[in-house]
């Protein structure tokens, strides 16, 4: 149960981290805001968690974060035209 617990921490706070980026980088300024509490949250549950991670955990770990990086660079572009489509009225 740790190990998927690691994986999904790892895969939601790299997620974020990407997403974070992009948003940065294109100027999503609420974006930015309101992602910067979900990467505080993801790091606390990691904190929490690692220190104490065996073998297989820490596979768990590592695996998360080249996962949780592509879907951010995929889910982005879709989240942000989900978005402006809100916006527009």
């Amino acid at each position: 149960m740790s190990e998927l617990i690691l994986f999904t921490s790892t895969f939601v706070l790299v997620f974020f981290l990407g997403t974070q980026s992009l948003s940065v980088n294109n100027g999503h300024y609420k974006m930015a805001f309101v992602n910067s509490f979900f990467i505080g949250t993801s790091q606390m549950v990691l904190f929490k968690l690692a220190p104490d991670a065996n073998w297989s955990e820490a596979a768990c770990f590592l695996a998360g974060g080249p996962l949780g990086i592509t879907a951010s660079m995929y889910v982005h572009p879709h989240l942000v035209r989900i978005l402006k489509k809100r916006a527009t009225p």
